[in-house]
């Protein structure tokens, strides 16, 4: 009772809702920027079980927005260090980790034995598929996402007073964006604190629908502008033509490729476990496609520059067999080697994937 007393004496909410939050069984799926305040915050608010999905380790550039890490959890994995930190907060808070990509084979699997799902991904991918599972279950959805200075907020999937069920995802976005029409952070950067904001409305927001107080976002989604301090609020309206978009059942579920639905291409990535076979051989061309003022300089290795802003004007002449492009994160390189491809049909052109910054913490963590 103390330790909830200045949320249990709010008459809306009550002994009664603090119940309901004990009971309550939270999934989040991203440990991340939007991940760390909503975690943070359900688990002070005395969430009983959450659970946590990520597959991913602590990196130095993610202390700048990603609150819940310290500088010694660098190189550990998010879900591990997540879990310790939520525990010390409030040890009556159970946490249950999946460290791992939330995918088609585990997603209705996982999704089903929580009562809410928060979206705390960063990619197109994961939105459509938690998205599609959450509808294939019933299950309501918070979606955060934030880019720059802006961000936004909705609640989908959630039945309606009068048991009708709310928008969801498709109804605003019924297809996903072509391949690099939309940048993510990793190439166009993000205000640390934006995070903070959007993840702290999906933290309420799942705390209202745990407890039925206050009005939830349902066919709305609200956006946000920090440079502007502008925020709006779009009506949202459930389309059954967009329904046709999701699998119809688990099955297809299953057999559904939302890489490919995102025109993701596999076939060109190189993982980051295997760059260093490539690096310093004479029959390989190690190339940045990033503009020459991006950091951080890459000195361990050789390689050429060509920014893939110059591409339009000259595409680079490449003598090497095989040629493997990198940028940030591996948005633009895996653009700059679709490109290649149509020039040098006889070279292996590959993209490293996740980009630099992801292969340079693995190195420096001697992960590799």
């Amino acid at each position: 009772m103390e330790r909830y007393q200045r949320q249990i004496i709010l008459s809306q909410l009550g002994t009664e809702g603090q119940a309901k939050l004990a009971s309550a069984k939270v999934l989040v799926v991203g440990a991340g920027g939007l991940g760390s305040p909503v975690l943070m915050y359900l688990a002070a608010a005395g969430v009983g079980h959450l659970g946590i999905v990520d597959d991913d380790v602590v990196s130095l550039s993610n202390l700048q927005r990603q609150i819940l890490y310290k500088t010694d959890d660098i190189g550990l994995p998010k879900v591990e260090r997540a879990a310790h930190y939520l525990n010390q907060m409030n040890p009556e808070v159970n946490v249950t980790t999946y460290l791992s990509m939330l995918s088609t084979e585990n997603a209705l699997e996982i999704i089903d034995t929580y009562d809410i799902v928060v979206d705390a991904t960063d990619n197109f991918p994961s939105r459509y598929m938690i998205n599609d599972a959450c509808f294939l279950l019933e299950k309501p959805l918070v979606y955060g996402a934030v880019s720059n200075f802006e961000g936004q907020v909705a609640v989908f999937n959630a039945i309606m007073d009068n048991g009708a069920k709310s928008a969801n995802y498709r109804d605003i976005f019924p297809d996903p964006p072509m391949e690099n029409e939309i940048g993510n952070c990793a190439e166009i950067g993000v205000l640390g604190v934006l995070p903070g904001i959007i993840g702290s409305i999906q933290a309420s927001e799942a705390i209202k629908l745990i407890t039925g107080i206050g009005n939830p976002l349902t066919n709305q989604l609200q956006t946000v502008n920090l440079l502007t301090n502008h925020w709006q609020t779009f009506n949202i309206k459930s389309s059954g033509e967009h329904l046709k978009k999701i699998p119809s059942d688990k099955v297809a579920f299953k057999n559904h490729d939302y890489k490919l639905l995102c025109n993701a291409d596999t076939t060109l990535t190189l993982k980051t476990t295997d760059f260093h076979h490539y690096l310093d051989r004479d029959d390989v061309a190690i190339v940045d496609v990033r503009e020459l003022s991006e950091i951080p300089e890459i000195d361990s290795f050789n390689h050429l520059k060509y920014p893939l802003s110059t591409w339009e004007k000259s595409v680079p002449v490449l003598e090497q067999s095989t040629i493997v492009l990198f940028c940030q994160s591996g948005k633009r390189s895996l653009e700059a080697a679709k490109t290649l491809t149509t020039k040098y049909a006889m070279k292996t052109i590959l993209s490293l994937e996740k980009g630099i910054l992801n292969w340079q913490n693995n190195f420096n963590n001697h992960q590799i």
